[in-house]
């Protein structure tokens, strides 16, 4: 596949979001920012890496150059002595949901980062927020999994392909920090 094809197949995917899924998002974000709510983050693999990089956007870039501190907000696949210690004594299906049930209040906010939607972890950790009170988010690719039905919000881009997937993540994580700075009037980054 050339570069021009891959970019073809990532602008498919990104002009098929439905932008009142992340307008509503986005909106939820300024809430919880407002309110000084945690947003919690987590996902596998190449999720797990980009689940770090919406964190450090959430907690310096929103916050940059505005007067005010970034959001309060976790990556749940940061800390590996966690990671490991609830992989090996409650089982790797848990170590998302046990992250929620101890960080989680009510209102807070968590979102799963999936190419398939599929993966148990995510799936625990969304039952864990909902019986938390924390809203629960999920930004995924394939058919969307049982993730799709699963989070209270999802932005679904409807392709076979992980390496789009985790592209998009990417992508919509960047644009909803852009357009909270933009909505709340703090200079574009």
């Amino acid at each position: 596949m050339s570069l021009s094809r891959y970019t073809e197949k990532l602008n498919v995917g990104l002009s098929s979001i439905d932008q009142q899924a992340v307008d509503g998002f986005v909106k939820e974000l300024i809430s919880a920012w407002d309110e000084n709510r945690q947003l919690l983050v987590c996902g596998n693999g190449g999720s797990a890496a980009n689940a770090l990089h919406w964190v450090n956007d959430f907690i310096y870039g929103l916050g940059c150059g505005s007067g005010r501190p970034g959001m309060r907000a976790i990556a749940l696949s940061a800390n590996q002595a966690v990671v490991t210690c609830l992989g090996n004594d409650i089982g790797y299906e848990q170590i998302f949901a046990e992250q929620v049930r101890v960080h989680a209040q009510e209102g807070d906010l968590l979102v799963v980062l999936s190419g398939s939607g599929n993966s148990e972890n995510i799936l625990q950790a969304i039952k864990a927020a909902k019986t938390k009170g924390a809203r629960s988010f999920a930004v995924l690719g394939y058919d969307g999994g049982k993730a799709l039905d699963a989070a209270d919000h999802a932005v679904h881009v409807n392709l076979n392909d992980m390496q789009i997937a985790e592209d998009v993540q990417l992508i919509v994580g960047h644009y909803i920090v852009r357009e909270m700075r933009r909505k709340l009037g703090i200079d574009s980054l």
